[in-house]
């Protein structure tokens, strides 16, 4: 990246999609104004029935009443972590995304003040916790191991702050990196096992004995 500040690129970069589609959900990607931004994230409850104890951004399903996407993601932002929409200064929006259940997503990404005081939602929420920006581009895709019924696959992760950062809000992160940064960063869709890369490192060092 260049010298000017990432949320000066950002407000350069985003901005709101002409075509108006209503997701089923919304998410808010708030990033705090500073030179060192820092990208709001929470834990999700172990006791909920969806994504348990994942890593994610605050957001939710739509609501009849709600009038837009932005309207979603602003009042789920409240909910979860008593964000004050009115502290959200709205910079754009992402392409949409599908999560594991087939539901459309739509990122809304906004900055927010850098001391703003929030409180986390016992019921949805285990922890609230702020990661680097520039830290979670420049993290190594990682494999985090899911188990299916036959087999184990390793999807690629950002490990930040004690946390995993995986599926929908690691390939949000990576939206956000390619159309609101111009950083392309290397994302494949699985990883070999960390076995693999402990044999590879094995035989590299052995190699050069």
């Amino acid at each position: 990246m260049d010298n000017r500040s990432l949320t000066h690129i950002l407000q350069q970069h985003l901005r709101f999609s002409t075509r108006k589609r209503e997701a089923e959900a919304a998410v808010l990607i708030a990033i705090t104004d500073e030179a060192d931004p820092k990208v709001l994230l929470t834990r999700r409850s172990v006791y909920l029935s969806n994504h348990a104890g994942e890593v994610s951004f605050p957001g939710g399903k739509r609501d009849p009443q709600d009038t837009s996407n932005i309207v979603v993601a602003l009042r789920e932002a409240q909910e979860e972590t008593a964000l004050n929409p009115f502290d959200v200064r709205l910079l754009g929006d992402l392409p949409m995304q599908k999560a594991r259940n087939g539901m459309l997503v739509k990122p809304i990404v906004g900055l927010i003040p850098p001391q703003v005081e929030l409180i986390a939602q016992p019921s949805e929420i285990d922890r609230i916790f702020f990661a680097s920006l520039q830290n979670l581009m420049e993290a190594p895709p990682t494999p985090h191991e899911v188990r299916y019924a036959q087999q184990s696959l390793y999807f690629p992760s950002m490990r930040v702050e004690d946390e995993i950062v995986w599926g929908l809000t690691a390939r949000m992160l990576i939206s956000l990196f390619q159309y609101g940064l111009n950083y392309q960063k290397e994302w494949p869709f699985l990883l070999n096992s960390p076995l693999f890369y402990a044999q590879q490192a094995l035989l590299k060092t052995k190699g050069r004995k």
